[in-house]
C-alpha cells in the first residue's frame, strides 16, 4: 500500500479498517479479545484483504463482554496472547492510515496492551467514522454505528464480531465521501484538521482515556524529506528544444531518397504527409512518422529492395504529437509511457511545427515528471483520477524548493489542469459507449477556460470548461449526447478535486457548450447586443484552450471571437466592467487590508492586472493568453502606460509566487487552499515585495481606460 500523504485524497486513500472486541469498556482496564481488519485500496474496499484474529487475554473474559460479541473463555482457549499475536497484527497495519468507529477507544486499548507487552507501538494517523460523521452532518440524534448505517444505506455485516464492524464502518466511510466532499473536506489532512476542530467530542473522548488524532505526523514524514527535483523540464517549454522546421515526404517518396535526406539533414526521422496537403499547414492526425530505425529495419528485413519501395510501407500512424507549449517534462512522460522516441510538436490547431527526439532529452532527468504526468493519462476512474491530482501539491512544493517562480509552477498546474479535463473527457466517452449512447455523434472539442487557459493556475481552482461541437441545434440530438458527456465529465472532475464552478462556468451548463453556429451567434450577441448582466463570466471565455478532441475547433472558435471583438471598444469596456473591480489591498495609511489576518489577493491584487490585460488584449486583437504576455504584447504596440505595464506584470508575478507559498502550507496542515494570504507568515522582503505590487495595481484600472481608446 502506498503511503498517503496530507493531500491524498479520501477517493483514493489506501488504508487499513480497524475493530477490536474487549474485556470491558474502560481502555485504561480492558484487553483485546478480538482484531478484525480490512484494506480499503485506491479508495475501494478490497474484500480479499479481510482478517480475524482471535486474542487469549491475561484473565478471565467477563460473562457481560461475552452478552455483547459471544466471546468467552473457551473460544480463545488455544489464541494466542497479544504480544504473540502483535507480529501479524503490525504487519497488517504497517505504515497506514487507520480507521475506525469510535478509533479513540481501539487505540487506547492497543496502546495498553504494548506497553503491557514492552512493545514499542507509534501511533499512526488515523481517521474515526464516528467524528467524520458528525463534520459531515452535525444534527443526527446519535453516531451509533447502526445509526449511520441506517442514515447512509449501508447494510450492517456480523454486529459486534471485529471483523463484522470493521466492515460496516469500511462501507460507511465510502458513503460519508460524497456528503465530506459536500464541505469541501477532500484531502486526508483536511479530513484529519476537521475531526480536531470537535474540540468538545475530543475533550470527552480524552476524559475516558480515549487517544484522539495526532496533531501532525512526524515531521521526519516521507512527504516533508522532499527529494531534490530537477527543475529543467518544468522549466522550459518544447519549443525550446524542439527543432524546427518539421521536415515532410511524401508517402511515395522512396526509402533511399528518405535516407539521404536524413543523412544530408542529420536528422533521425521524417513526417508523411498527405500528398494533397500543404507543407506548411498539416495536421498532426493526418500525418504519419518514419525514423533512421524505421528505415534500417525495412532494410533488414527486405535487404536491397527496400530502397526502392515508398515510405508509406514502413511509416508509423497515428502520430503522437505534443503542444509547442507544453512543459518539456510532459514529453518526456509521453515517450516513456508509448516507449517510443520521437514526437511530433504541434501549435494550437493542431499543425505540425517542429519534431522532438529523445536524443534532445538525454540531458534531462525528470523522474517526478513521469509520475505527474503518466499518472493522469493513465487514470481510469474517479479514484485514479484523484490520486493522480493528489501529486500535484507535492510537486508544486518541491518545485518552490527548487526556487522555480510561482508563475512557472502556475503553468505547470495549468497544463496538468488540462491533462485531467482531457483524461475525464475520454473516461467520459467510454462511459457513453457502455451506456449504449454509442460514439460521438459528430467532432467536438472540450476547452478549458480562465487561469487554465491562461496558464496561470494555482492549487484553489475549481472547473471552467467549455465545448463545442461541429454541428446540431441547442436542443438536438447532437447536443443531447454532449450534454450527458460533459455532466459525466465534470462529475469526474468534481470527484477528482477540481470542485464544480460556482459560477456555472462547465460544458454541461447549455450556455457553455453548442455547436460552431450556436457560439458564432453567442459572440455576436455578446459583441453587438450585450449589457454588463449579459457578459457574466464571459471575460474567460477569451482565454480559451482547447485540450481534448478536435482542438481546430476550439481554436478557429477563440479565433473567430477575437476577430469580432477587435476593435470593439464598448464590449471591452463592457467586458472590463462585468468581471468588476476587485478590492483595494492596502489601507488609507498604507497597511494591508486583511480579514482575519489574511489579505486575499486575488481581489486585491490579480484580479485588476488579469481584467486589464484581458480587455487591452481583446480591443487589439492579440492573440496572446497569459497575462504576461498580454501586457507585453500591449506595451510593444507602443500606445503608452510602458512603465505601468512592466510594474503590473512584476506584481503578477509576486502575487503568484505569495499565493502558492501559503496555498502549499494550507494544504499541508489541512486548511483547504485559498488565495488568501496570512500576512504575519511573510518575510520582511516578502512584506516589502507585496507591498509595491500592491501600490502598483492601484492605477491599474485608470490605466486601462487610459489605454483602451488608444491605437
Amino acid at each position: 500500500m502506498a503511503r498517503a500523504s496530507s493531500a491524498t485524497p479520501l477517493l483514493a486513500l489506501d488504508a487499513v479498517v480497524i475493530d477490536t472486541e474487549t474485556t470491558m469498556i474502560d481502555p485504561r482496564k480492558a484487553s483485546i479479545v478480538e482484531v478484525g481488519a480490512v484494506r480499503l485500496v485506491a479508495g475501494r474496499i478490497a474484500l480479499h484483504s479481510a482478517w480475524r484474529r482471535l486474542i487469549r487475554p491475561a484473565g478471565a473474559i467477563p460473562a457481560a463482554a461475552t452478552k455483547v460479541h459471544g466471546i468467552d473463555d473457551a473460544a480463545v482457549a488455544d489464541a494466542p496472547s497479544f504480544a504473540q499475536a502483535w507480529p501479524e497484527l503490525a504487519e497488517v497495519i504497517a505504515d497506514s492510515v487507520l480507521i475506525g468507529h469510535a478509533l479513540g477507544f481501539d487505540l487506547a486499548v492497543i496502546k495498553r496492551e504494548c506497553e503491557a507487552a514492552g512493545i514499542v507501538w507509534a501511533p499512526p494517523r488515523t481517521l474515526d467514522t464516528r467524528l467524520l460523521a458528525q463534520v459531515a452532518e452535525p444534527n443526527l440524534a446519535d453516531y451509533a454505528l447502526e445509526t449511520l448505517a441506517a442514515w447512509l444505506g449501508v447494510e450492517l455485516a456480523d454486529r459486534h464480531s471485529a471483523l463484522g464492524d470493521a466492515m460496516t464502518c469500511a462501507r460507511i466511510f465510502v458513503a460519508l465521501l460524497p456528503k465530506l466532499r459536500d464541505r469541501s473536506i477532500r484531502t486526508l489532512a483536511e479530513a484529519e484538521q476537521a475531526c480536531r476542530a470537535l474540540t468538545d467530542v475530543l475533550d470527552a473522548q480524552h476524559r475516558a482515556g480515549w487517544i484522539g488524532p495526532l496533531d501532525r505526523p512526524g515531521r521526519a514524514d516521507a512527504e516533508h524529506a522532499l527529494e531534490r527535483i530537477d527543475s529543467y523540464p518544468y522549466r522550459h517549454r518544447i519549443r525550446d528544444v524542439m527543432h524546427v522546421p518539421a521536415r515532410f515526404v511524401t508517402p511515395d517518396q522512396t526509402v533511399r531518397d528518405a535516407l539521404a535526406r536524413m543523412t544530408g539533414e542529420r536528422i533521425s526521422s521524417l513526417y508523411v504527409r498527405p500528398a494533397s496537403a500543404e507543407e506548411t499547414r498539416v495536421a498532426a492526425r493526418d500525418a504519419g512518422i518514419v525514423t533512421e530505425r524505421d528505415l534500417l529495419r525495412a532494410i533488414a528485413e527486405h535487404g536491397g529492395d527496400a530502397l526502392a519501395r515508398p515510405v508509406e510501407q514502413f511509416m508509423s500512424r497515428p502520430l503522437a504529437a505534443v503542444s509547442e507549449d507544453a512543459f518539456v517534462y510532459r514529453a518526456i512522460s509521453l515517450m516513456n509511457e508509448r516507449r517510443i522516441r520521437h514526437l511530433g510538436v504541434v501549435d494550437d490547431a493542431g499543425v505540425l511545427v517542429g519534431a522532438l527526439s529523445a536524443r534532445d532529452l538525454l540531458r534531462l532527468r525528470a523522474s517526478e515528471a513521469l509520475a505527474l504526468g503518466a499518472a493522469i493519462d493513465a487514470a481510469d476512474d474517479a479514484h485514479a483520477l484523484a490520486l493522480a491530482w493528489a501529486k500535484l501539491p507535492h510537486a508544486a512544493a518541491a518545485l518552490s524548493g527548487e526556487g522555480v517562480a510561482g508563475r512557472d509552477i502556475a503553468a505547470v498546474i495549468s497544463r496538468e489542469l488540462g491533462a485531467l479535463t482531457r483524461r475525464a473527457a475520454v473516461i467520459a466517452e467510454r462511459w457513453m459507449r457502455e451506456q449504449g449512447r454509442g460514439d460521438p455523434p459528430c467532432p467536438y472539442a472540450v476547452a478549458v477556460l480562465g487561469s487554465g487557459g491562461r496558464d496561470e493556475s494555482l492549487l484553489a481552482m475549481d472547473q471552467d470548461n467549455a465545448l463545442v461541437f461541429a454541428a446540431g441545434a441547442p436542443d438536438g440530438r447532437e447536443d443531447q449526447w454532449f450534454a450527458a458527456l460533459a455532466t459525466q465529465m465534470s462529475d469526474l472532475l468534481h470527484a477528482a478535486g477540481v470542485p464544480y464552478c460556482r459560477g456555472g462556468v462547465m460544458a454541461s451548463r447549455l450556455q457553455w457548450r453548442g455547436s460552431t453556429a450556436t457560439w458564432a451567434a453567442r459572440i455576436d450577441h455578446w459583441i453587438s447586443r450585450s449589457t454588463p448582466e449579459d457578459l457574466l463570466s464571459v471575460d474567460i471565455f477569451f482565454d480559451l484552450r482547447g485540450v481534448h478532441g478536435d482542438v481546430m475547433l476550439a481554436h478557429a472558435l477563440r479565433h473567430q471571437a477575437g476577430q469580432a471583438a477587435k476593435g470593439q471598444a464598448a464590449f471591452a469596456k463592457l467586458l472590463a466592467e462585468s468581471a468588476g473591480t476587485g478590492e483595494a489591498g492596502l489601507t488609507f495609511l498604507g497597511g494591508f487590508r486583511t480579514e482575519r489576518g489574511r489579505i486575499d489577493l486575488k481581489k486585491s491584487g490579480l484580479f485588476a492586472i488579469i481584467t486589464a490585460a484581458r480587455a487591452l488584449a481583446v480591443y487589439h486583437g492579440l492573440a496572446e493568453r497569459s497575462t504576461p504576455a498580454r501586457l507585453a504584447a500591449i506595451t510593444a504596440l507602443g500606445i503608452g502606460g510602458g512603465p505601468d505595464l512592466d510594474d503590473l506584470a512584476a506584481a503578477h508575478g509576486v502575487f503568484l509566487d505569495l499565493i502558492l507559498a501559503q496555498q502549499i502550507a494550507d494544504i499541508d496542515h489541512g486548511t483547504p487552499a485559498s488565495n488568501a494570504v496570512e500576512t504575519k507568515r511573510l518575510s520582511r522582503h516578502d512584506r516589502d515585495r507585496l507591498h509595491r505590487a500592491l501600490r502598483a495595481v492601484e492605477p491599474a484600472r485608470q490605466l486601462l481606460r487610459d489605454l483602451l481608446f488608444r491605437g
